[in-house]
């Protein structure tokens, strides 16, 4: 009935809008994940810093202000070089200030034309599904703190000045009046040169919280107890217009003042961080969000021109209820649509949240599945927190495990994001997953260029991530070599190739002159990338087939994938030393190196891998 309630009320706000026009895909059962899921390599964009491919639509200062947090641009602002050393200060901070502190300000001029310009690079990568970074009008570099779900950002795309024009002549409340800006028409540009590529695209959401120059929030502040919207959101208080003090508060996600968090309601378990509950969110909010879902994901009713699924943050904040429902609402509208969500920490830094309650059917898809990365890096980097081989197939099993066939094949399978150590950096360190992975965080945190063994061990890692059961994920520049801690140094602007960097200053393990690293496209390292991907979108076994574990003692591992006839055998050392191991009888071929592998002579080189296909 509460469905049937939200729809009704969503009916009422959209008014009659045309149908979704049906494009022909095979049929996706509401319950299950998308087939194409399982095939998909994806790519994770971080829009700023990607590429700037107009330097005519860059970021002014008035438009990444927020007035109510106190977020004003310093009087001489401008962009950042794209090649400037990451440490350096730029000239309108106070470099006696903390690098952190002054960081936010920082803008790169990212765009979608930088993400078009890229699109043959991503493609001869072997990239086939792109999850790209929130792209909603906002002010912020990473885009969360939306000031509209249904207009991409204005200084994303060519015309700034005539979409923020458009934007005004809206009522945002009654999609009736929804225009589309330049930059809603370049991102559609893009969808359709995707799917041209046999590219799918997913679109970043935090349905949880706005920015406070969300539409919704403004005429909230301006009217305050008045406001049509007040119930939008989680108010403690409206301002008292007979005092002089301003009394108006409310509830921010984890307490951030910049992310206003959408009013829950119905909860009928325990709220707790970490932690499924039941509940859902206001029916005026929800039934916006139903309209701008439709929106991206059936243009003007088309569902061929739209997106492919959306990428769901901070999912655990939200209540069941309303992710039942939106569920129905996605897949009524495109059914072999594409749903993943966040769900992350349940008590952090030790123990990471079960997605099962979310990967039943009903609600998601996939998760970002760092719950497969977390042994994996303790298995293949050289760490405080080491396991063995059996361990890491027995944590492996767990995972898989606790879900169905067709939701493990379609887990994003995250290592590193936005929101976590780039890959050689969190390889380089010591530390347990996540934690104290950063340059402000830790006084021997290594920061800089690695040593070539944790190159090493990250490429035996990457053979795992591509050869393993459910979609590898790229978080962009990962494949160029980049490195970086926690947020915010993996979000460095990408080493393209055509740029030559200033050398990066090396912020620990400092003598006294500084040092510095030089830094840049490393052809090697996209390499690997690149035959790890034409690897698995050549054997169907590696995306669809069974998997058994033959071998996994010390630091030696050894499965098979096989589907009908097919049969690949993945054998890994994550070892100091060479080591033999016992292969069924028969010669084999490396599918890496072309090399012919004998049964009775099998001795793998330390630190590498083989994916044998018996001759």
């Amino acid at each position: 009935m509460r469905y049937l309630l939200s729809c009704a009320l969503a009916a009422l706000l959209l008014g009659c809008q045309p149908s979704a026009k049906k494009t022909t895909t095979a049929a996706t059962p509401f319950n299950e994940p998308p087939a194409w899921a399982q095939d998909a390599i994806w790519y994770q964009v971080f829009p700023e810093r990607f590429a700037n491919g107009d330097s005519s639509n860059d970021p002014t200062a008035a438009s990444c202000e927020i007035p109510l947090v106190g977020m004003k641009m310093p009087a001489n602002w401008h962009t950042t070089p794209w090649t400037q050393d990451w440490y350096q200060a730029d000239d309108y901070t106070d470099s006696t200030k903390s690098f952190n502190s002054w960081l936010q300000y920082r803008r790169y001029g990212g765009d979608l034309q930088g993400l078009l310009d890229k699109l043959d690079y991503l493609q001869d990568l072997g990239i086939n599904a792109l999850y790209i970074n929130p792209l909603n009008h906002a002010p912020s570099l990473h885009k969360y703190d939306a000031s509209s779900y249904h207009h991409i950002d204005a200084n994303m795309g060519p015309d700034p000045e005539g979409d923020l024009r458009i934007m005004a002549a809206e009522d945002p409340g009654n999609p009736d009046t929804w225009q589309w800006t330049a930059a809603d028409k370049l991102f559609l540009k893009l969808v359709d040169a995707c799917h041209q590529r046999g590219m799918r695209v997913v679109m970043d959401y935090s349905w949880n919280h706005t920015g406070t120059t969300f539409w919704a929030f403004q005429d909230l502040l301006k009217n305050g107890a008045q406001s049509k919207y007040k119930d939008w959101y989680s108010i403690k208080q409206f301002d008292d217009p007979a005092t002089p003090a301003n009394e108006f508060a409310y509830d921010g996600w984890i307490g951030v003042a910049s992310l206003p968090e959408l009013k829950k309601v119905d909860i009928r378990t325990e709220r707790k961080t970490g932690h499924p509950y039941e509940g859902d969110i206001n029916a005026g909010a929800k039934a916006h969000i139903f309209a701008v879902t439709k929106r991206w994901l059936a243009p003007d009713g088309d569902t061929s021109k739209g997106i492919n699924g959306y990428r769901m943050d901070v999912a655990d904040q939200i209540g069941l209820q309303f992710w039942r429902d939106w569920r129905k609402e996605v897949r009524r509208i495109k059914a072999d649509a594409y749903i993943v969500g966040e769900i992350w920490w349940e008590q952090w830094p030790d123990r990471l949240m079960d997605p099962t309650p979310y990967c039943k059917g009903d609600i998601f898809d996939a998760v970002m599945f760092y719950q497969a990365y977390k042994p994996a890096r303790y298995f293949f980097a050289k760490t405080d927190y080491a396991i063995s081989a059996a361990q890491l197939r027995d944590s492996l099993q767990l995972q898989w495990n606790r879900l169905s066939k067709a939701n493990r094949y379609a887990m994003m399978n995250v290592s590193s994001s936005h929101d976590a150590p780039r890959l050689l950096t969190d390889f380089a360190n010591n530390a347990k997953y996540k934690f104290r992975i950063g340059a402000s965080e830790s006084a021997d945190h290594l920061s800089g260029k690695p040593n070539q063994e944790v190159y090493q061990r990250l490429r035996l890692y990457l053979l795992h991530l591509f050869t393993s059961v459910g979609a590898p994920q790229i978080w962009n520049g990962e494949e160029m070599g980049m490195w970086g801690g926690d947020d915010p140094d993996c979000r460095k602007p990408l080493w393209w190739p055509a740029y030559r960097f200033s050398p990066e200053t090396r912020t620990n393990y400092q003598p006294v002159p500084k040092l510095y690293d030089s830094v840049g496209f490393n052809a090697a390292q996209h390499q690997w990338y690149k035959k790890l991907a034409a690897l698995r979108k050549q054997h169907e076994v590696l995306r669809r087939g069974e998997i058994a574990f033959e071998y996994a003692e010390g630091q030696l591992l050894m499965y098979r994938r096989y589907l009908g006839s097919q049969q690949l055998w993945v054998v890994l050392n994550a070892s100091n030393n060479a080591t033999s191991i016992s292969l069924p009888a028969g010669q084999y071929t490396d599918l890496l190196t072309g090399a012919t592998i004998k049964a009775d002579a099998a001795a793998l080189p330390a630190l590498s891998g083989w994916v044998l296909q018996k001759q």
